[in-house]
C-alpha cells in the first residue's frame, strides 16, 4: 500500500473513531444543559482554531473575506447548520436517545445523493434510486409504528446534508472554514454564557474544576476529529471515505445498547434494516462506477 494511502487511512479511521466514541465524552457532561455545552464547544473550539491557524500561519486573512461577502454569507449560514447539528446531536445523547442519532447518520448519505440531485443536476443510477427508496420505506415504517416522525434523525441528517452541499462550494480548506465559523458565532455563544451567569444558571466555574476541564475539552473533541477527517479525506479516494463514514454511527449503536442501556426493539431493527439495504446499494453501486472509471 503507498504510504501516502497508509497516512490517510489512518487519519479516517481516527477520525471516525473519535466521533464514534464522541457520545461517551458529551455522557460525562451530562449534568449541563445541551445549550451551555454548545457554547463551550464553540468558544473552546475558536481559541484552539485561533491557536492552530496563528501558529501554522495558514489563516486566509479577514480581509479576504470582507472583500468575498457571498463567501463570509455562506460561511454565517454554515455555522448555524452545524450548531443546529452539534445541538441535536447532544440533546440525543444526553436524552437517551443516541439510536435515533446514529440513524441519521445512516440516512445523511442518501440525503446528500438528494440534495445533489435538486441542486447540483446530478442524475441518479437505477440502483441509486432503489437505495433511497429503500431508506424512504424505513423511515415511514417507523413513523407509521411509532406515530410519530424520527425528528432528531431528520435534522441531523438534513442540517448536515445542507452544512455539506454549503461547505462544498466555499473555496476554503477545512481549518479555515471551522475557525470562520466559529469566530462568526462566538458573538452569539459569549452572549448567551453572560445570560447564563447573570440569572446564575452557569455551570461553569460553579459546580467543580474536574467539569469546567471536561468543558474546556469540547474544543478538542470538536476540532481533532474534523482536522484527522480533513488530512485524510486529502489522501483517499471519496469512495473509500464514504464507505469508512458508516463506522462513527455503527460505533453509537453498540454504545447505545451495550454501555446505555437504550432498547434496539423490533421496529428500529426493520428501520435500519431497511436503511442497511440501502445503503450496501449505495454503496455497491458507488464502488462499482469507481472502478469503472479507473479502469477506464
Amino acid at each position: 500500500m503507498d504510504p501516502n494511502h497508509r497516512r490517510g487511512l489512518f487519519y479516517a479511521l481516527s477520525a471516525f473513531v473519535l466521533w464514534g466514541v464522541a457520545p461517551a465524552y458529551f455522557k460525562l457532561v451530562q449534568q449541563v444543559p445541551p445549550a451551555e455545552i454548545i457554547v463551550h464547544r464553540i468558544l473552546w473550539s475558536g481559541v484552539l482554531m485561533a491557536l492552530v491557524l496563528g501558529l501554522s500561519r495558514r489563516f486566509v486573512g479577514w480581509r479576504h473575506l470582507r472583500d468575498n461577502p457571498r463567501l463570509l454569507a455562506t460561511l454565517a449560514l454554515t455555522s448555524l447548520l452545524i450548531c443546529a447539528n452539534w445541538l441535536t446531536f447532544v440533546y440525543a445523547v444526553n436524552s437517551g436517545r443516541m439510536l435515533d442519532a446514529s440513524l441519521g447518520y445512516y440516512i445523511n448519505p442518501l440525503i446528500n445523493v438528494l440534495l445533489a440531485v435538486a441542486f447540483l443536476g446530478e442524475r441518479l443510477r437505477p440502483l441509486q434510486i432503489a437505495a433511497v427508496a429503500l431508506a424512504t420505506l424505513g423511515v415511514a415504517y417507523q413513523v407509521v409504528e411509532l406515530g410519530r416522525l424520527p425528528w432528531i434523525s431528520l435534522v441531523l441528517a438534513l442540517s448536515f446534508g445542507f452544512y455539506g452541499l454549503l461547505r462544498k462550494r466555499v473555496a476554503l480548506d477545512a481549518l479555515n472554514g471551522l475557525g470562520v465559523e466559529t469566530a462568526l458565532v462566538t458573538p452569539l455563544a459569549l452572549g448567551y454564557l453572560a445570560w447564563l451567569w447573570s440569572q446564575g444558571n452557569a455551570q461553569f466555574a460553579h459546580v467543580s474544576a474536574g467539569l469546567d476541564a471536561l468543558l474546556i475539552a469540547a474544543g478538542i473533541v470538536t476540532t481533532v476529529p474534523l482536522a484527522l477527517f480533513a488530512a485524510g479525506a486529502q489522501r483517499l479516494p471519496y469512495t473509500t471515505i464514504g464507505f469508512l463514514q458508516y463506522l462513527s454511527p455503527s460505533i453509537g449503536i453498540v454504545l447505545a445498547v451495550a454501555c446505555y442501556g437504550e432498547h434496539f426493539g423490533a421496529t428500529r431493527a426493520v428501520t435500519f434494516g431497511l436503511i442497511w439495504a440501502g445503503l450496501a446499494l449505495f454503496s455497491w453501486d458507488a464502488w462499482r462506477a469507481y472502478s469503472r472509471t479507473r479502469a477506464g
